[in-house]
């Protein structure tokens, strides 16, 4: 499209955003994430152009009028969950795929150097934790690990330990990304290595059924807190239009909202390893269910809902103009 032709189109829109400023928290996301769309189109194909740059400032006027400090309304965590945070993933879908991408392929180095290095497993997990799992193995009871201790003192533990993990992740973007990767790189060396454990005892499967109850939305957490500290790293590499000091402050709070987001999904993950995958005894049907909601649930809010909430509002925007 022809830049000249690109603005008759969202002139009309532009202008009444600026004419008539809002004050709903709704309406403000919404012409946020309209005019970030309008934007990064005009910095694909018009780069150097001055609609660029306007459009670089009205952005940046609505990111302000977001995040800026004012008391907020009863239901602001709740609006923060059902439009905030999905829109921050929709603007942040690459870098989210860069860490999926990253973590992938680390469990696989994991996998593969574990299954053709026999010292690889202790050398990552340790020599206590691979032979208590053996002994666990020989006992007819191979998960016994998460029935070591009572419910709640490892619920505590365990949310803990995944709260700080999670917020590393993140913090560690600040070293240029380079942090969060090598984060990225440690956890999925680990739990590639850890699963090839289980597959060469012929325990593939059970492990899935089993570790998954709790793996699916913990792993998924941490992945996307890689991609939180690459949100915040990247901001500091690659500023674009913004000023570098802008660009780092943006980048900062996009990725503290992101790893603050998920801090639910942490807990309920902390939830089900204290307390339900301890009962590996349960039927197969009732893990596979846990363990398809859990995937569904982080596909639909992390991935397809942040979409359609994107389209929606652009759909609208684009239908107030014509208007």
């Amino acid at each position: 499209m022809r830049e000249s032709l690109f603005i008759k189109q969202n002139s009309e829109r532009w202008k009444l955003y600026e004419s008539a400023p809002s004050n709903d928290p709704d309406e403000i996301a919404e012409r946020f994430i309209s005019i970030t769309d309008d934007l990064a189109y005009a910095k694909t194909f018009y780069p150097k152009s001055r609609t660029t740059t306007y459009l670089n400032g009205l952005a940046a006027g609505f990111h302000q009028s977001i995040y800026k400090n004012k008391k907020e309304k009863t239901n602001r965590i709740f609006k923060f969950w059902k439009y905030e945070l999905p829109l921050l993933f929709r603007q942040y879908h690459r870098q989210l795929l860069y860490a999926f991408v990253f973590f992938i392929v680390f469990f696989f180095i994991g996998w593969v150097s574990a299954k053709y290095d026999n010292t690889f497993v202790r050398l990552v997990m340790g020599d206590d934790y691979v032979n208590m799992t053996n002994a666990n193995i020989a006992k007819g009871n191979p998960f016994g690990v998460y029935k070591s201790q009572a419910s709640s003192p490892m619920f505590f533990m365990i949310v803990s330990n995944n709260l700080y993990v999670t917020v590393l992740n993140y913090v560690a973007g600040i070293l240029c990304s380079v942090g969060t990767i090598f984060l990225l790189f440690q956890n999925g060396l680990m739990l590639g290595s850890f699963e090839y454990l289980f597959v060469s005892k012929g325990l593939g499967i059970q492990s899935v059924l089993v570790v998954f109850i709790h793996g699916t939305l913990e792993i998924s957490s941490l992945i996307i807190a890689g991609g939180a500290g690459l949100v915040f790293g990247n901001s500091i590499i690659f500023p674009k239009t913004y000023k570098r000091m802008t660009s780092f402050k943006k980048g900062a709070l996009d990725g503290m909202k992101i790893t603050l987001g998920i801090l639910p999904i942490i807990v309920v993950a902390a939830i089900f390893e204290s307390f339900v995958t301890r009962h590996t005894e349960m039927p197969i049907w009732l893990s596979i269910s846990i363990l398809a909601a859990s995937l569904l649930f982080i596909i639909w809010y992390v991935i397809l809902y942040p979409i359609q909430l994107s389209r929606t509002l652009k759909n609208n925007y684009v239908d107030a103009g014509k208007n």
